[in-house]
């Protein structure tokens, strides 16, 4: 499974739609408005790496009121649960 962590800057007007337009794709876990310089945070799951390029540069950049995006990938997930989990067992 390979995660994604995408930086969506938008025209304000169209933040809503677009919100709505990018939550119902595939591959799209969770989908945050956020301040700042970007306006929306989008997850990104999805079995390989081509499969990024599908969901984000195919269909995402291409919705219209998207001015520009940034894309991380991640290395590694870390969670509370997982880390609790690991020092109950006894992991260093």
């Amino acid at each position: 499974m390979v995660t994604a962590i995408v930086l969506i800057e938008a025209e304000t007007s169209r933040i809503p739609e677009l919100a709505d337009q990018i939550v119902n794709m595939d591959g799209v876990q969770e989908l945050f408005s956020v301040a700042g310089r970007h306006d929306l945070v989008a997850i990104v799951k999805v079995a390989k790496n081509e499969d990024l390029a599908d969901v984000i540069s195919d269909k995402m950049r291409n919705l219209e009121g998207i001015v520009a995006t940034e894309t991380m990938i991640a290395f590694r997930a870390y969670s509370k649960r997982e880390l609790e989990a690991g020092f109950e067992l006894g992991l260093d």
